[in-house]
């Protein structure tokens, strides 16, 4: 990846949750000169960051270390990346009030999620439509980027679709025979490329917004239904697609089954127009150049 971004602070970036999405960004920085720290929840996991150039910090809940505190209170630009815990945001608590004071504090970004915006029908959503979510971890969710909100940052808010990308993808799912297709007529879901959402991130952090906070909605310019993404997956690797199964009868988690509670298009024209042409503007795009990768 090629980032043509400049920056006029210091180039330190702290993330809590280096997770799948967040170390993508870091990457892209420490690959141009940056420093990136942040959070995991093990010791294995901290190593191994440590050895692609990360400051890894274990961080459980518990009360934080003086050089977790050290890098955070040193970052103009930090981002939340860690998920719901239990309905409830899990770092607020803890970090708030260090967050607040923070005395150099440029850009705060926070990864949510587009259930926010609920059901419509399969229509189209924007960063103007009201959120009105319907599920227990939409309304989870749309408290949570209240709450950001409320600290009074620089706040930059990603809505980000389903996340896909090398390891976590339909192609991935066939090859270890846990890809099903779910029936559900009129059903379609918005996606995004793991890469995409790094270029976003990174052009946010590039053009930190004077009047937060600053929403995004993730996703690639093409919604689909399920099937039809699983299909042209199943084509790729020359092999049948899953057999259709009606959603009523999917064997799937609570969480999984609640995705299917919001059918919308998410409109990303508002990220499109910060970004650029995006590197995987739909799905067949993303899925065609995972599988020249396997």
């Amino acid at each position: 990846m090629a980032w043509c971004l400049r920056f006029t602070h210091p180039s330190h970036l702290f993330v809590f949750g280096l997770g799948y999405s967040a170390t993508w960004v870091g990457r892209a920085l420490i690959a141009s000169g940056w420093r990136v720290s942040g959070t995991v929840r093990t010791a294995e996991r901290a190593a191994a960051l440590r050895d692609q150039g990360f400051e890894a910090h274990v961080f459980d809940g518990d009360a934080p270390t003086y050089a977790l505190l050290e890098d955070l209170q040193a970052a103009p630009y930090v981002l939340q990346s860690v998920g719901l815990v239990d309905g409830k945001d899990p770092i607020l608590p803890t970090f708030g009030r260090v967050l607040q004071a923070h005395p150099y504090l440029i850009w705060l970004g926070y990864y949510s999620t587009t259930v926010v915006y609920g059901d419509h029908g399969g229509g189209r959503v924007d960063e103007a439509t009201p959120p009105q979510p319907m599920t227990l971890r939409g309304k989870a969710r749309l408290a949570a980027e209240q709450a950001w909100t409320a600290l009074g940052a620089p706040l930059h808010i990603f809505r980000l679709a389903g996340i896909y990308g090398p390891g976590r993808n339909p192609l991935a799912k066939i090859l270890a025979g846990k890809a099903q297709t779910i029936l559900k007529p009129g059903q379609v879901f918005s996606r995004i490329h793991v890469e995409d959402i790094a270029r976003l991130t990174l052009a946010s952090m590039a053009a930190p917004s004077k009047n937060p906070p600053e929403i995004y909605n993730g996703a690639d310019t093409l919604s689909a239904p399920p099937g039809e993404v699983t299909r042209y997956a199943a084509d790729l690797l020359g092999v049948p697609p899953p057999p259709l199964i009606a959603f009523e009868e999917a064997m799937m988690s609570p969480m999984a089954r609640s995705f299917y509670a919001d059918n919308k298009r998410v409109d990303s024209s508002k990220m499109q127009a910060l970004v650029g042409e995006l590197a995987y503007p739909t799905y067949r795009e993303g899925l065609s150049a995972l599988h020249a990768a396997l």
